[in-house]
């Protein structure tokens, strides 16, 4: 059965209107939009209990003063259709991006609050699903694999010695700029996305954006220096953590595509990923998005 098809039978099932339902997003969780200003998100197979937890999360986070998307009230949460979870969201209204400031402003103030009694958040992990996605990515030739393999296992090592763990915050665990979003009509904005949500150091949270700035050249030096502002002045870029950890965020980013890598546009997108990481072009790098 396809995502439309669970997030109908789903609604069937919590008694919701399934009239007109339309397939927004089909990606590792489907977006459904249904009637009534709501959102279907449809988990894969097995993730009950994440799915249970975002939800979780999401109303913590609401009564913790954090502006995020809202799950609805009823029917109980989730709804599970052959494995698969449905949770029930209220639509966002148009909306655009955060601006690296907004990001800042509202990574501070996540990062500010003490860790919930329940939901019990996960320890945050920057390298789940790298083995795996490099491991089954059998359109690489050996010689990539095993590269990339061995860089996997040296940033676990140099992750290893930074020793993350003295320095514990409530992380958003996939910061940028999409995953906060702001009303056009105006209000505060809105953090989406609440898989990751986890506890970890809040460096993680930090070098998506930095690298976009130091590796990418997509963030303006003056964007940049508005996060840094934003988040109180901490420049992540300007310690000892940047380097190993962009470094984890790119490999992260690389993973992904070869877990995607299923037509030839995404093949080449990968195979430039890889020549980028091994130093084969110079940066600020130009990537694909997928």
């Amino acid at each position: 059965m396809n995502a439309l098809g669970l997030a109908r039978a789903a609604a069937a099932t919590a008694g919701m209107d399934a009239t007109d339902m339309a397939l927004i997003r089909d990606g590792s969780n489907a977006v459904v939009r249904m009637r009534h200003h709501v959102v279907a998100r449809v988990g894969a197979p097995g993730t009950g209990d994440d799915a249970a937890r975002q939800v979780q999360v999401a109303r913590w986070l609401a009564d913790s003063g954090i502006t995020v998307v809202l799950p609805l009230a009823a029917p109980p949460q989730p709804t599970l259709v052959c494995d698969r979870p449905v949770t029930w969201w209220t639509e966002l209204p148009a909306h655009r991006h955060s601006s690296p400031a907004e990001l800042g402003t509202a990574l501070q103030a996540l990062h500010r609050l003490p860790p919930p009694p329940r939901p019990a958040l996960p320890s945050y992990d920057g390298f789940a699903g790298i083995g795996e996605r490099i491991a089954g990515a059998r359109h690489l030739g050996p010689d990539d694999r095993h590269w990339l393999a061995d860089r996997l296992a040296r940033l676990r090592r140099e992750v290893d010695a930074l020793d993350l763990h003295r320095t514990t915050r409530v992380l958003h665990g996939d910061a940028w700029q999409g995953n906060l979003v702001v009303p056009l009509a105006g209000g505060e904005p809105v953090l989406l996305d609440l898989d990751h949500v986890s506890l970890g150091h809040p460096a993680w949270d930090l070098v998506p954006l930095a690298a976009d700035h130091a590796d990418f050249a997509r963030i303006t030096d003056a964007d940049y220096q508005s996060f840094v502002t934003a988040y109180g002045g901490y420049d992540i870029t300007a310690t000892a953590l940047f380097r190993t950890l962009a470094d984890v965020a790119e490999l992260h980013w690389t993973a992904f595509v070869l877990g995607k890598a299923t037509s030839a546009e995404a093949h080449r997108e990968a195979r430039h990923r890889i020549a980028c990481l091994r130093g084969n072009a110079p940066r600020p790098w130009t990537w694909t998005a997928f």
